[in-house]
């Protein structure tokens, strides 16, 4: 952790923060903001710069080991950067979300990064030599909303969604960049509508089923849903079937959903789905999206924009991040919240965790054991499970992408993507870009 005196807020930066923190005085876990210029992309000047806002220069950079706490200019703690791709590199303005795709034929590897133009893709086999492929321009771009991207891969095919008015959702055939080398501009093989913008999107690739979250206008497959989860059946991937949709507990601004195999054995095998709904874990029975059922909703007292979890790899647990709780002030440190789920009907909060900072969580994704959270001024944290029956984690590395500040606010690492085979993190800078890192570490629970 940095102890150093913080350098000055950028204009833009102190803007942003400013209008956060107004918006979340007033009131908390409110209905989902309207991307409207007066939210997180407050201060967002569409301008490249040559330093970000966060103290990285525009410029790649590749192999430096983290030594004594520090890889170059990036605070760090057992984690190596492999490349550092800059937004400016590849035209962009903004990055977002970040997802990952292994070809099962060649077994070469390829991050997905969402920016403000459309979804650009990567060469990441070897993450010392990482290739830019070219980008998917977006579907639509209405004002601010390419801020906000999201993209999942099931059966070989990207699906990608945005904040952008009337922008649906793109399929793309990633087999498409088998062999390629060169940087190109790519299209979508097909698009699906019967909704207009969307804020996320969820896979379970077990079932082939894809949640639409967080659709709210020209919604016509279901008009009352009211943000909630819109399911399509991805057995024919490039033609998505609309199968059902769920709106019993308002807006979902995220949720995971799992074939269960966890501890509650009345559930086992079933569409298990726990949704992040603005001040509530909710938990639905999905198993017939024409009738999803919803089986628990658990509040906590220090909610104020519950945003985003993952279920353990066991499915005994939820790690839930709250992302306005730091900026509200209902908490005092990054906080991530730990279910215990061992009763899908009536679920607890059992812990917390946190870095010991004060900046906004986002993004957590869990593989081998780990917790692997975007954290936005802190960067990439990485936290060891072993110890959530006790509801407590423990943090083992980091890798800080914004080295200005540790400011709460939003700016810094919006997401990551942990499932590379050969151990490789990768995850984004909303302005700065891609990193690829390495870490040296591993859960220190008995047997893994």
């Amino acid at each position: 952790m940095r102890t150093s005196a913080k350098s000055i807020l950028s204009a833009a930066a102190a803007t942003l923060l400013a209008v956060g923190m107004a918006a979340t005085a007033t009131s908390t876990a409110t209905a989902h903001p309207e991307h409207d210029g007066s939210g997180k992309e407050a201060g967002f000047d569409l301008v490249i710069e040559d330093v970000s806002p966060g103290g990285v220069p525009a410029e790649r950079m590749t192999d430096v080991r983290c030594e004594d706490d520090m890889a170059g200019i990036f605070p760090c703690h057992k984690t190596d950067l492999m490349t550092y791709v800059p937004l400016k590199e590849i035209g962009s303005v903004w990055a977002n979300d970040v997802w990952g795709w292994t070809d099962p034929q060649t077994e070469r590897e390829y991050a997905l990064l969402g920016t403000f133009e459309g979804t650009a893709f990567f060469d990441v086999t070897d993450g010392h030599d990482v290739r830019y492929l070219g980008t998917l321009p977006t579907h639509t771009m209405v004002r601010s909303g390419g801020i906000w991207r999201d993209i999942k891969v099931n059966d070989n095919h990207a699906y990608v969604v945005s904040e952008n008015a009337g922008h649906g959702m793109q399929v793309f055939d990633l087999t498409r960049l088998r062999g390629v080398t060169e940087q190109q501009t790519w299209t979508e093989d097909s698009w699906v509508g019967g909704f207009g913008h969307a804020h996320n999107l969820a896979i379970n690739e077990d079932s082939d089923r894809a949640y639409v979250i967080g659709a709210r206008r020209d919604v016509t497959l279901c008009p009352d849903v009211a943000g909630g989860p819109l399911i399509f059946d991805l057995s024919d991937p490039k033609n998505p079937a609309f199968v059902g949709c769920y709106g019993g507990d308002g807006y979902t601004h995220d949720v995971h959903c799992v074939t269960y195999h966890g501890p509650d054995a009345a559930y086992t095998g079933r569409e298990i789905c726990s949704a992040s709904n603005e001040d509530t874990v909710t938990v639905l029975d999905a198993t017939d999206p024409a009738d999803v059922k919803q089986l628990a909703r658990v509040p906590y007292d220090t909610a104020a924009y519950t945003h985003q979890g993952w279920f353990s790899e066991d499915h005994k647990y939820f790690l839930m991040g709250d992302e306005i709780d730091e900026l509200a002030g209902t908490v005092d440190r990054t906080t991530t919240y730990i279910f215990d789920m061992s009763d899908l009907d009536a679920p607890k909060l059992t812990g917390t965790a946190s870095s010991g900072l004060n900046t906004i969580d986002h993004n957590i994704f869990i593989k081998d054991g780990l917790a692997y959270e975007s954290n936005y001024t802190s960067g990439l944290r990485i936290f060891d499970g072993w110890r959530l029956d006790q509801g407590r984690m423990r943090e083992v590395g980091y890798f800080d992408g914004y080295p200005a500040d540790d400011r709460t606010g939003f700016a810094g690492s919006w997401s990551n993507y942990p499932w590379f085979k050969d151990g490789k993190v990768v995850f984004t800078g909303t302005e700065e870009g891609l990193f690829v890192v390495q870490t040296r570490l591993k859960t220190a629970a008995p047997g893994r």
